[in-house]
């Protein structure tokens, strides 16, 4: 499923899956009951590459640590686009995916509100505009519908969370 999905097969089927694993389709429900324990098992697996978000960070200072943060989000959201674009278009119907989802998001949010000093966190709208210029939605758009190179988007993701943070 994995590989699928890397490849950018965004809904992969169960044959699929079996096939490129080289086992029957009843292997594959020998495993995962059914397709959404298929994909609560791929999210849990995508979801070590957020662990270095949790890191400490190397520097003390928050302006720093605000780049440290445009690195290594940047970064995962890199590997993790083709996910991202399946990941989209199965929560609706994935309870799993949906909750991983969530929470991803609130420990984002939550690292943001544990480093930037109370004149930025207070400020609604430069918090907003700064979470909003980190998130994963932000990554595709310029990736995907600006065609922009890896380095040129992260370029911009940094110099407008730098700006908006003073």
């Amino acid at each position: 499923m994995l590989e699928l999905v890397a490849e950018g097969r965004i809904a992969p089927s169960a044959d699929e899956v079996a096939s490129r694993a080289k086992v029957g389709l009843r292997t594959v429900f020998r495993h995962f009951a059914d397709m959404e324990s298929l994909y609560a098992a791929l999210t849990h697996t995508l979801a070590e590459q957020y662990e270095m978000w949790l890191i400490p960070f190397d520097s003390s200072d928050w302006r720093e640590q605000l780049i440290e943060v445009v690195e290594r989000r940047t970064a995962t959201y890199e590997r993790l686009l083709p996910f991202k674009r399946a990941g989209d278009a199965h929560r609706h119907m994935s309870p799993a995916m949906q909750s991983h989802h969530t929470h991803i998001l609130g420990i984002m949010r939550q690292r943001l509100l544990s480093f930037l000093p109370a004149s930025i966190t207070n400020d609604v709208l430069r918090f907003e505009t700064i979470d909003l210029m980190l998130s994963f939605d932000v990554w595709e758009r310029l990736r995907d519908q600006q065609k922009l190179d890896p380095t040129v988007a992260r370029q911009i993701v940094e110099h407008e969370v730098v700006r908006l943070a003073g």
